[in-house]
């Protein structure tokens, strides 16, 4: 069974039944539908619930950090508390789109940092265009206090990959890792240790080959994960195998709730 660690399930509204039934159909067990604004998280709460297999998170994404600067630690910790909350985030840093948050969006990526140590539960860290100041807060963060993590849909330079690992992080791939211009993303995935590979698809976004430039989706992540096996010379087979067991044991929240159920249920 494949796990998508990473999705936006609330972008396919009225698609969702035909959306999930093609994903196990592919083999893929369960999801995360990750939150991107705390105070819009019903959406993802009420997709969790009606749906056997699916999880969600909640946070801010870098990009509204901007629209919900005063979402409270505390606001935050009650919201996780349900069953099927499974994660914070996705929290971050984006540089590349919203640079003239930078302050706003450190204050908040920290926020969610204390979150996930008080609740926890794993925060889902959005990186793009921010190296530097990630690894800085990172290493000064988890100086203050362990939280665990994953760097999602990773596309940042080495660097961040080693220090991510030196610091307990897991790291997980996207679509991206199938494009034919991502050879230093697979030299990247080659060198992440095992226990710390997870894949996704940060669907309905960056669909993998062959479907590059047309709507992503969670059954898409069968052709990463087929892309990240032949990267580490494995079987498909135990590459889903290896993923899932780390995505279990990161996601730990999942294997608790008696109702999680898979996609196939």
């Amino acid at each position: 069974m494949l796990v998508d660690s990473h999705c936006h399930l609330d972008y396919f509204s009225n698609e969702l039944d035909g959306v999930l039934a093609r994903a196990a159909a592919a083999g893929v067990g369960q999801v995360v539908t990750i939150s991107t604004r705390v105070r819009q998280v019903a959406t993802c709460r009420a997709i969790a619930e009606a749906h056997s297999g699916v999880f969600f998170s909640v946070g801010t994404h870098p990009m509204q950090a901007k629209d919900e600067p005063d979402v409270t630690l505390a606001e935050i910790v009650a919201l996780a508390g349900h069953p099927r909350c499974v994660a914070i985030g996705e929290a971050g840093l984006d540089y590349f789109y919203e640079r003239e948050s930078m302050a706003v969006q450190r204050e908040v990526f920290v926020r969610h940092i204390a979150a996930a140590r008080a609740t926890g539960l794993p925060l889902v860290i959005h990186a793009r265009s921010a190296d530097d100041d990630m690894i800085a807060i990172l290493s000064e963060e988890m100086a203050k206090g362990r939280f665990t993590a994953v760097l999602h849909c990773f596309s940042s330079g080495p660097k961040l990959a080693e220090v991510g690992v030196e610091l307990g992080l897991y790291v997980s791939f996207s679509g991206i890792l199938t494009f034919k211009k991502s050879e230093e993303i697979r030299d990247i995935a080659l060198r992440v240790p095992l226990d710390r590979l997870l894949v996704e698809t940060d669907a309905p976004y960056l669909a993998p080959l062959p479907f590059r430039g047309k709507r992503n989706e969670p059954a898409y992540v069968a052709h990463t994960a087929r892309v990240l096996a032949e990267v580490r010379g494995m079987s498909e087979q135990a590459l889903a195998q290896l993923t899932t067991g780390n995505f279990r044991r990161l996601f730990s929240k999942a294997g608790t709730d008696r109702l999680a159920g898979s996609l196939a249920a």
